[in-house]
């Protein structure tokens, strides 16, 4: 046997892809001398390229033993190691290789991977920004750059990575791919499914990619688009939780009776997946199915694959069906279990406060405010519990006559009347509510949401109308003043800027379940239109009501409702627990809604 001819025929196979033929040419040379090196890594490498990472991983480690001075078998051995989720070991190994090698390309792109893998995005951002220096016309540098940039949320300037990229590398997919993702999160689908489309000719056919185009369609309102890339993606990864959710959720919206199909067949298929169960018990709760998804739920305690976020969302779901010692019991165990999990401990507090025992909750209330200090949460049940405990405390947090402002808006430059804005408002806003039925998870019943943030819709009278809320929204910060011990207030310095948009229209029987908005500062109701109804001032159809959490609490109902009119807007702390009363008749009730930050 002539080894450097076996050797190189070996090397050719791999470079062609054929795994097998290469395992089948070395394994005989690592046989017939297993302190060979080359033959050693050769078969590690095929190893792989045939999906046994275990078996690879152990070849590739034998042969940086037998040579440990080759720079490339370092930094092979840590693609593998980053490939296995191993990313500390794999920053070891291509950091060996770079002292071997310190100019070893694929391995300082490998080392900028590995550091965004650990969420390392300043490191991970120098190194590119030096294979940058070391060669500007490198597209593969260009991408780490932009790779890492998006990580550290700095997204216009991801986005120039990735064109830059394009620039010098027209057919590169992944390039087109993450800038069509950056610009999805700049708000801007139009572009964003432009640049996916460009990956999807190059080539591409993978689960991100299907992803993504589907999110851009579903927010340029072309939710049967959106559905059939959804369900591409599911089909490439069909135990994927967030493809399965927002298959259920987009055929929710377009009113498909069985909209969890797909879902419900992955967790029949796939019963110890508990991420999978657990999200198809949530999807059936979010829908109102509470005993199908206490089934599951229930299934999973039996069969001991239960966690502590499955006993609270047991919790919760049976808190919802009105069998609240039972929720108690399984909240507390789920509290014992994860102290420190915000969302679990929520739900207990919920629990704690629809039984009456205010007491019991609020040192749980106090230890996750002190946690979360501008949690809009902790600070709503926080204000529950006051009103059952400590009056002046409550009213202190809910000042309903300071806090909850009614503003008449004025008509922006270039609009004779709110009555005309309002007018093409309805128009526009009507185009855009073309689904079918309310989002599964939001708070809304028997209405749709628009899909677009409003912020980065182009309409112009959505853009006039938003220009025309910053005036109202100075004056009601001016009419806070200040108190560095409010939890609103406090914050109450430098312009508000706006961090979400949307509108909202009520049909038949349509209504706003009890809710705070957690991502808020302050938050708004803007009537756009207004059914007759909603002039009765005994029944207050569609009208707005503060005070009231979302599970019922003994003595705690609406204290405040704000009467809805055309023009109007409402502002209030994104903390305070808000809904609306159902409207009855057959005119819609249409609403913009909108949260604002303070820019420090």
């Amino acid at each position: 046997m002539n080894v450097q001819s076996e050797l190189e025929r070996a090397l050719r196979s791999l470079n062609e892809g054929r795994f097998s033929e290469c395992a089948a040419i070395s394994a005989p040379l690592v046989a017939l001398d297993s302190s060979n090196p080359l033959a050693t890594h050769l078969l590690g490498l095929a190893v792989k390229g045939t999906g046994d990472l275990q078996e690879a991983e152990r070849w590739l480690r034998r042969s940086v033993e037998l040579e440990p001075t080759r720079a490339e078998f370092h930094a092979n051995l840590a693609n593998l190691l980053r490939q296995r989720k191993k990313y500390q070991q794999a920053e070891r190994s291509y950091r060996r290789a770079l002292e071997l090698a310190p100019l070893h390309s694929p391995a300082q792109r490998g080392l900028a991977l590995t550091l965004h893998d650990l969420g390392r995005g300043t490191e991970a951002e120098d190194l590119s920004r030096a294979l940058i220096a070391a060669d500007a016309a490198d597209a593969e540098a260009w991408v780490l750059l932009g790779l890492t940039l998006t990580d550290l949320e700095r997204l216009p300037e991801a986005r120039a990575a990735y064109q830059r990229a394009i620039e010098l590398d027209p057919a590169h997919m992944i390039a087109h791919h993450n800038l069509g993702v950056v610009l999805s999160r700049m708000e801007r689908p139009e572009a964003a499914l432009t640049a996916l489309e460009n990956a999807r000719r190059l080539g591409g056919s993978t689960y991100e990619l299907a992803f993504n185009r589907a999110r851009a369609l579903l927010e340029l309102n072309e939710a049967e688009a959106a559905e059939q890339e959804f369900e591409r993606a599911v089909a490439l990864q069909p135990a994927n939780v967030e493809a399965q959710l927002q298959l259920a959720r987009v055929r929710y919206m377009l009113g498909d009776p069985k909209f969890a199909r797909s879902l419900a067949s992955a967790a029949a298929a796939n019963r110890t997946d508990v991420g999978l169960q657990l999200l198809f018990a949530e999807v059936l709760w979010r829908a109102g199915n509470l005993s199908g998804a206490e089934a599951v739920l229930q299934d999973l305690v039996i069969r001991n694959l239960d966690s502590a976020h499955v006993r609270a969302t047991l919790a919760a779901v049976l808190h919802e069906a009105g069998r609240l010692k039972e929720a108690e019991s399984f909240a507390m165990g789920a509290t014992e279990a994860a102290p420190e999990d915000a969302v679990i401990v929520e739900i207990l507090v919920a629990i704690l406060l629809s039984r009456g025992r205010p007491d019991d909750a609020m040192p749980f209330i106090k230890t996750h405010r002190a946690l979360s200090p501008r949690s809009q949460a902790w600070v709503a049940y926080e204000a529950t519990a006051a009103r059952l405990l400590d009056r002046d405390r409550y009213q202190y947090l809910y000042d309903y006559e300071r806090l909850v402002r009614v503003f008449e808006v004025q008509p922006p430059r270039g609009w004779s009347s709110m009555g005309e804005l309002n007018a093409a408002l309805g128009d526009a806003l009507g185009e855009r509510h073309r689904l079918r039925s309310h989002p599964l998870d939001q708070t809304l019943r028997n209405g749709t949401q628009t899909s677009r943030s409003l912020l980065s819709d182009p309409h112009p009278a959505i853009q006039a109308i938003l220009s025309a809320f910053e005036d109202p929204i100075e004056e009601y910060r001016r009419l806070l003043g200040s108190d560095a011990a409010h939890p609103l207030i406090a914050r109450n310095a430098g312009k508000a800027r706006f961090t979400g948009a949307w509108s909202v229209r009520l049909r038949r029987c349509g209504f706003h379940v009890n809710h705070f908005h957690p991502d808020g500062w302050i938050s708004s109701a803007y009537y756009v239109e207004v059914p007759p109804e909603a002039a009765d001032s005994q029944a207050r159809p569609g009208w707005i009501k503060f005070g009231e959490p979302r599970y019922p609490v003994p003595d705690a109902g609406a204290e405040r409702l704000v009467q809805p009119a055309p023009g109007r807007l409402v502002l209030f702390p994104s903390y305070m627990w808000h809904g609306t009363t159902p409207i009855h008749g057959d005119e819609p009730r249409l609403t913009i809604a909108f949260d604002v930050a303070p820019d420090r």
